[in-house]
């Protein structure tokens, strides 16, 4: 993609001759794509540059930073504007600006997959000016005090989690977008007075009933998050939007996710969102992210690499494998983790932008839109590919749905505040137990694990887990030593492959293996 690069630069080329000049300037993206550019450029040039914007790292010259906004969505201006964040309040590891690029964090096993332990975001830390813990500080979500009043510490100011990885996020994507589609069909048939069985790729997320006067009930809906689920009246249904990014299930596209992200880690500010021209942030830069700019590194992430599986050779690693594949589905871990969903009707062809984004980031009529082929061998392998049937095969280990696996608010587990409800409100300090469930592809190589990333292995995320998933915990506990064993060493194979690596599932010395099934 490096070399790729260069042609984007010969497009900027007879806008650089009329920009300022770049003598002494230190900026990690000197020309950015302006709007139209996205529709012009082919589709290896606008992942290259999206590649540039992932891995930039920011600077103070280029709009990093935001002296007098917090990194919410919204960019909501700080509770104390008269201690602005400009060093040495620039940095704040807990509430942001915490990082230089995308990449600084998305790096395991390699750019734009999970992170360390020490990469660890603090997801709703950002509503607060600068996290201080300073009781002196009197003034409610400046550096110490929450939207009650309290004081907050390092456990309740925000919920804790690791940095995921991205790779097969376009396929995600895509399951979620077919999925919603199919459960707003099944919605949009229910008359006044009846109920239907919400199913959708063999994922039940409950009923969904009308009362006689056209009203909306939920309460039987399951695995949805809060938004999806809001109806103030028979006129506005519920969405019942599938939200595939952020652990709580919070992002309904990687495009919401990435606006979000760069004002909250970078303070980077999308024109779609803030505004075109419009120095929300008071640093002095407008239109830091181009709604150009914003396609194309949200492209580069849906274009990632899928993971895949290595299984090393060897007759007795290999047999243990196969055993611990089967007691994998025989403890009733697939009835949550379904190994396959399958992508049909030309599923595969990701397109920006996503139907159902909300205001803020860019819809379906606000410009063009721009198509994909995400089995395309242009693209980084390896790909999935459509079977005989037309169908695309995703082994993400996900239903996509939210779960409640922890024994209550009281579990070490359950997290303090909920992403899902309005800051502030009681909902929102009810905390939160109910986590999508983990897409384990490319989880071998992508720790630590659970969703607060405080597990070093993965056999204490299994044995962590409660509530909806207590009767497949305990059966795995039920397991003879040897039988644990051959589960944990399958899941060790669903790994991030090396770059390059085009087959799905490769031996340790990076060759193509065909996986096979059954314990002998």
């Amino acid at each position: 993609m490096a070399v790729l690069f260069s042609f984007c630069l010969l497009a900027f080329a007879a806008r650089a001759q009329n920009a300022p000049s770049q003598i002494g300037r230190e900026v990690a993206v000197p020309r950015h794509l302006q709007d139209g550019d996205e529709l012009q450029f082919s589709i290896p040039q606008l992942l290259a540059f999206g590649e540039k914007l992932f891995t930039a790292r920011w600077t103070a010259q280029e709009g990093a930073g935001r002296p007098l906004s917090k990194g919410t969505a919204n960019g909501a201006r700080l509770s104390d504007p008269s201690t602005p964040l400009v060093f040495p309040f620039n940095f704040n590891r807990l509430s942001g600006p915490d990082a230089n690029s995308c990449s600084g964090c998305h790096n395991l096993p390699s750019t734009g997959g999970g992170g360390d332990r020490v990469t660890n975001v603090f997801v709703l830390g950002q509503r607060f000016d600068f996290i201080s813990f300073n009781h002196s500080d009197s003034m409610a979500t400046a550096g110490a005090l929450d939207e009650r009043g309290s004081f907050v510490t390092q456990q309740t100011f925000a919920n804790e989690r690791k940095t995921i990885g991205m790779n097969g996020s376009g396929f995600i994507e895509m399951l979620a977008r077919q999925m919603t589609a199919d459960l707003q069909a099944i919605r949009d048939s229910i008359p006044s007075g009846a109920s239907k069985a919400l199913v959708t790729k063999g994922v039940s997320f409950g009923v969904l009933a009308r009362g006689v006067d056209g009203t909306w009930d939920t309460s039987r809906v399951q695995g949805l998050p809060t938004p999806s689920l809001a109806s103030p009246d028979s006129r506005h249904p519920s969405s019942l939007v599938i939200m595939p990014f952020h652990q709580a299930g919070a992002a309904i596209s990687l495009r919401q996710f990435t606006i979000n992200a760069f004002n909250q880690h970078h303070g980077i500010q999308a024109e779609e969102r803030f505004g075109l021209g419009v120095d929300e942030d008071a640093d002095g830069f407008v239109n830091e992210l181009t709604t150009a700019d914003v396609t194309a590194v949200t492209l580069y992430q849906a274009t990632l690499p899928v993971p895949g599986r290595v299984i090393p050779n060897g007759p007795e690693i290999e047999k243990a494998v196969r055993i611990g594949e089967q007691r994998f589905s025989e403890i009733g871990c697939v009835n949550c983790h379904i190994p396959e969903l399958p992508l049909t009707n030309n599923g595969w062809i990701y397109s920006e932008p996503n139907p159902y984004n909300a205001s803020g980031n860019l819809r379906v009529g606000d410009a063009p839109s721009l198509a994909v082929d995400l089995t395309s061998d242009d693209l980084p392998g390896p790909r999935l590919k459509p079977d005989p049937h037309g169908v695309v095969w995703v082994p993400a280990f996900t239903d996509l749905k939210l779960h409640d696996i922890t024994t209550g608010p009281s579990d070490p587990n359950a997290e303090p505040l909920d992403q899902n409800q309005p800051a502030g409100s009681a909902a929102f300090f009810q905390g939160n137990t109910k986590f999508i469930t983990r897409k384990l592809w490319g989880t071998a190589n992508s720790g630590p694990f659970m969703h607060h990333g405080k597990f070093t292995t993965m056999r204490e995320a299994v044995l962590a887990h409660s509530g909806e998933a207590l009767a497949s915990r305990q059966a795995f506990e039920a397991l003879s030593p040897f039988d644990r064993d051959c589960l944990i060493e399958f899941l060790k194979t669903l790994q991030v492959l090396p770059s390059q690596t085009t087959s799905p599932v490769v031996d340790e010395n990076g060759r193509p293996k065909m996986p096979s099934h059954g314990p002998n």
